[in-house]
């Protein structure tokens, strides 16, 4: 969940690398730093906290005779967050130097061993050890070095180096966690993420796990394990860096809320041609089970997948966090479709899972956003959401782009015959959204109310219920306020007994069906002196107006698609109470954007 950077070329080094790390800041923002090699030898500045600090420290230093340098910020997962902890790390005598995202899980008896052989550790990180590993290793030939290296390590990694000895070259090597590199004229990159080098270029290669790159000014050379030099096939990258700025809003986090409607669009207007759902390049015929699998707001797009999939298409459907389906032995095989869904398409838990899955011989269908990331890459289909870059930590259109992805899988199975009329629905989402963006008072209205609460909760039926998750999970992250959903009908099993005087509690109310039932539920806990805001559609105000403290309306719409349009509230409830608090919307405290380690 670290960001990493790397450059060889003829501009300011170190201010291209402080740009990099500018834009995958949101990998990590608990330390920053950079290294880089000035007549011969290896230079490291790096600090505790934000990257702004990183950058005051070294805004008036001089760059002359600098060519080639690597940046990382950090996200800890070994050792607490401070100076000594942060990247990057030097081997023995400088002579090495290291940036690395992953974890090394074998790091202990690594250290231990070279401990033994006489090596000073200066951090309580598992990365450190490789910077060590490679000076033990080395014979004057880095691509031996490093394969020898990385057959000592057990574990996940992406890792930029460079040697006093190689002073114009960087080198970088990775296994299951993300690394590009890209390609410029007079000058050449690494990065984790594309946002961090599209100011410079916007050809890139992909790394595959176990291959090496090395890149100099001029040249970007690629080996495979066996240290064989291999030929890749550049990559396009089709959005440009104003994709991925803030466009006049406060925060990302608005940006890309105002973004949703437009990125639906542009997930399900391609794929819908004279009124049918057409999936280029995937064949789907109906399974005879459907297992979802995905962490985080990917998972609560796939609950409401499974409401709507069992509703409409009558398949039983499992969903399962990524991280609990790996370690079990779930009953899938040939006849089972595997739903994986990413954000990144480099989440860790999530791509493991997608293996065990293929090694039961399921079929893989992926959900994801970056086009060739690597669970995209390992699925037999994939429908790309092209929602474009999302930076806030806090996802938003990725959820809403996710369940579109995930309407138009189930539609193209459906055969009722309302299977148009739901086709031409689907297509009104966006416009939809883009009334309840236009007006957003009352949720501000109800933000500047409930900010200063300790629990707030959430509660629904059937789609509501799996829409409530999400919403709950949004003003966990980024206001930190304690939150929980629950099913209506759980109330009586206990949870009503959190209520008390003032205890806010949000209804999403949609689903026909369930209104009576819903409006039961909210009397209980009004009878317990809760506060109650209701999300809901015009046709049902009379109905709920008895028992709600506020109301916030979204438009008409079936029952089916009520979930892509009533998370938006919720979204900008969370975000509204964020700012409230005065907390940092796109960097919520302890979180990071793409989980690429367990």
């Amino acid at each position: 969940m670290c960001g990493i950077v790397g450059y060889a070329g003829n501009k300011d080094t170190i201010s291209v690398l402080l740009h990099g790390l500018e834009k995958l800041e949101y990998r990590g923002y608990d330390s920053a730093g950079i290294a880089y090699l000035e007549n011969g030898e290896i230079k490291v500045s790096k600090c505790k906290g934000r990257l702004i600090n990183l950058q005051e420290k070294l805004a008036d230093r001089h760059t002359e005779n600098i060519g080639t340098g690597i940046g990382h910020t950090r996200w800890a997962t070994h050792g607490e967050p401070n100076d000594i902890n942060s990247h990057p790390h030097l081997s023995k005598n400088n002579q090495f130097c290291i940036v690395h995202n992953g974890i090394i899980e074998n790091y202990i008896s690594l250290r231990d061993n070279l401990i033994r052989e006489g090596y000073h550790f200066e951090s309580n990180t598992d990365s450190e050890v490789i910077t060590h590993l490679l000076h033990f290793n080395y014979n004057g030939e880095m691509i031996e070095t490093i394969l020898k290296t990385i057959n000592q390590l057990e574990g996940s990694y992406a890792l930029a180096i460079i040697c006093k000895d190689h002073d114009d070259k960087v080198f970088c090597v990775r296994k299951e966690s993300p690394l590009i590199v890209g390609s410029g004229t007079g000058e050449n990159f690494i990065a984790s993420d594309i946002p961090a080098i599209l100011k410079y270029t916007r050809e890139i290669f992909i790394m595959e796990d176990n291959e090496i790159a090395i890149i100099d000014k001029d040249n970007i050379t690629f080996f495979n394990s066996f240290g064989s030099s291999i030929s890749k096939n550049e990559v396009l990258v089709t959005w440009d860096e104003k994709a991925s700025e803030k466009g006049g809003f406060e925060h990302f986090m608005l940006k890309e809320i105002h973004e949703e409607p437009e990125s639906i669009r542009k997930t399900i207007n391609p794929r819908i041609k004279n009124n049918h759902i057409v999936l280029e390049g995937i064949t789907l015929e109906k399974p005879k089970k459907i297992a979802i699998v995905a962490c985080g707001t990917a998972y609560h797009a796939g609950v409401v997948g499974k409401y709507l999939i069992e509703k409409l298409l009558r398949i039983p459907v499992e969903v399962d966090i990524a991280s609990e389906f790996r370690y079990r032995e779930p009953i899938i095989d040939e006849d089972t479709l595997t739903i994986i869904i990413s954000q990144s398409g480099e989440t860790i838990d999530t791509l493991f899972a997608l293996r065990k899955a293929r090694e039961k011989g399921s079929r893989i269908l992926s959900i994801v956003n970056v086009v060739g990331s690597s669970i995209a890459r390992e699925s037999d289909d994939v429908l790309y959401t092209w929602a474009g870059p999302e930076i806030a930590v806090a996802s938003t259109k990725a959820y809403s782009t996710q369940l579109s992805a995930i309407y138009l899988i189930t539609l193209m199975m459906y055969e009722g015959k309302d299977k148009e009329l739901l086709i031409s629905q689907l297509k009104d989402i966006p416009d939809q959204i883009s009334k309840v963006i236009k007006d957003m008072s009352a949720i501000q209205k109800a933000s500047s109310l409930l900010f200063g609460s300790k629990s707030i909760f959430f509660i629904g039926r059937g789609l509501d219920y799996a829409l409530s998750m999400e919403g709950s999970l949004k003003l966990k992250e980024i206001s930190y306020i304690h939150s929980e959903a629950y099913a209506g009908g759980e109330l009586k099993h206990g949870t009503i007994a959190l209520i008390e005087e003032g205890t806010p509690v949000i209804c999403s109310l949609t689903q026909h069906d369930l209104i009576d039932k819903m409006i039961s539920n909210i009397r209980e806990v009004k009878a317990r002196g809760a506060y109650v805001m209701v999300i809901t559609q015009e046709s049902h105000c009379e109905q709920v107006k008895e028992v709600a403290d506020m109301i916030v309306m979204i438009p008409e719409v079936n029952p089916v698609f009520s979930p892509v349009i009533a998370v938006v509230p919720m979204q900008l409830f969370a975000y509204f109470c964020s700012v409230e608090k005065g907390n940092d919307v796109d960097k919520p405290r302890n979180l990071a954007k793409s989980v690429t380690v367990e």
